[in-house]
């Protein structure tokens, strides 16, 4: 498997190793990497295959054509058994029936609560692998709106080859959410609090890969969506829940609370790879720009608002970047002068044909923060069940799109993807409900611990310095 930029020109090459896109995580001109060729659906007969695994066994036959020789299969199975044998729950991603059509698949029982530990321990591993095989140290750079962040460095923990170093926004993330990233004591460990939006930290963390000699000066790796590692095992739940209720026969929809698209392209590349998959629903907050867009609004920028949901307060996605490149016939031309418009006038328009082709595959709805918190509220009084505002919120779209749609649509299991555990949230969940959720007892005294971050400016240059020195093991981090 090879793979390109989706910012490529003609004449760029034979592509990258999966080892170089792993390591790297963002292409050199600044685009997201995709696979050179999809690879061939699975048939009928490979879909009954995969429906008997486990779901550690399963990650490695969706993995392994986007793998293929970089680690060997004994290696990848290895991997995948020690990742998910340490998650609170045996089904792993459970599936709980939460009305007539209308499931929860609850993907908050990782070591850090959300779903980015589904595709983050395994990432971790795969970093660890690869490095120690080629004798280099890593400093893995990432932007968080909240989840990403803690779950990279608990992924990153106890592995001598990476240093971490995550911006969040300040002030802009749940209290539990900061302290699982701040309060981790390593020395590897470094937590930046941006006085803007995860916007600006994902601007930020853009510039410095895109600053060539600073990048490899300082050997960064991209612990984001933006990594295609990271996309590439999220499509194992997708597939595990769609083998589960769905068949080649009666394909499945998923409804996807959505901030940087990663997740829900995520559901895409499972679609790609001929798992039961129909269609997908996203779900925004107040940062509605996706919403808009499916609309037939176009794709344009606007002012992040804070809510309830801060993991979904994004107002450019990076990842929706890989689904232009396919609606574009995978012209890196064709994008970038979109990516360029994006940047520089504040969004774009796309063909009536492209919005159709995407439509296709792809709806959207907002949801603002009163009908996140109604619907949390009605979960807990009708059903006795706490879900934090990002599920609330691809509940509440999943219920809305059900009560419009056809028949069609209400026959079709609809998933909705519980992205977090509800103490992640207890201020919106004890809102909505009049109930606090205590955390899980390994995080019961997180409230107590010391805290270490370190508040910078949105000022590239400040925030380049303090990088470069943190990498370079000049610096201990505040203890706040």
């Amino acid at each position: 498997m090879r793979y390109v930029s989706t910012r490529r020109t003609d004449g760029d090459g034979d592509g990258a190793s999966f080892e170089d896109v792993l390591l790297a995580g963002l292409a050199r001109d600044g685009g997201l990497f995709v696979p050179q060729s999809w690879p061939a659906p699975f048939s009928k007969g490979e879909l009954e295959e995969l429906a008997a695994l486990d779901y550690a066994d399963l990650a490695v036959r969706l993995t392994r054509p986007f793998i293929g020789d970089a680690v060997a299969p004994e290696a990848l199975a290895r991997m995948a058994r020690e990742c998910y044998a340490a998650f609170d729950h045996p089904a792993v991603a459970p599936l709980a029936q939460y009305g007539p059509g209308l499931w929860l698949m609850e993907l908050f029982h990782g070591p850090t609560l959300s779903f980015k530990d589904y595709a983050l321990q395994f990432v971790g591993r795969l970093f660890d692998h690869i490095t120690a095989r080629r004798g280099q140290r890593l400093t893995i750079l990432g932007a968080t709106s909240g989840d990403t962040g803690s779950a990279a460095i608990e992924a990153c923990l106890g592995r001598d080859s990476l240093s971490i170093i995550i911006l969040h926004p300040e002030g802009r993330v749940s209290e539990v959410q900061r302290r699982q990233m701040t309060c981790v004591d390593a020395p590897n460990v470094h937590n930046v609090a941006i006085a803007g939006t995860f916007d600006d930290c994902q601007a930020l963390v853009k510039a410095m890969f895109a600053d060539l000699p600073f990048r490899d000066s300082l050997n960064l790796a991209a612990v984001n969506s933006i990594n295609w590692a990271r996309i590439m095992a999220q499509t194992v739940y997708y597939g595990y829940a769609a083998l589960a209720l769905g068949s080649p026969a009666r394909p499945v929809s998923f409804a996807v609370p959505t901030g940087n698209f990663g997740n829900v392209y995520s559901g895409y590349v499972a679609a790609r790879l001929g798992l039961p998959i129909r269609d997908f629903l996203i779900a925004t907050n107040a940062n509605d720009i996706l919403a808009r867009f499916f609309a037939g609004a176009g794709y344009r920028k606007s002012e992040v608002i804070a809510s309830i949901s801060p993991s979904m307060d994004i107002q450019v996605a990076s990842n929706f970047e890989r689904l232009l490149f396919e609606l574009h016939d995978r012209d890196g031309g064709a994008v970038r002068a979109l990516i360029e418009s994006l940047d520089q006038g504040g969004g774009f328009d796309v063909a009536a044909d492209k919005l159709k082709q995407a439509r296709d595959q792809f709806s959207a709805r907002r949801v603002d923060d009163a009908r996140a918190l109604d619907c949390m509220a009605r979960a807990w009084r009708d059903g006795g069940k706490l879900i934090d505002p990002h599920s609330a919120a691809g509940l509440a779209a999943a219920e809305d799109g059900m009560a419009d749609g056809d028949g069609e649509n209400r026959r079709a299991p609809m998933i909705c993807l519980a992205t977090a555990h509800p103490a992640k949230f207890p201020d919106a969940v004890e809102r909505a409900t009049a109930v606090r959720p205590a955390l899980p007892a390994a995080l019961s005294d997180l409230l107590e611990r010391a805290e270490r971050v370190t508040q910078l400016p949105n000022d590239l240059a400040v925030v380049k310095e303090f990088v470069g020195a943190a990498a370079a093991g000049r610096y201990e981090g505040k203890v706040a």
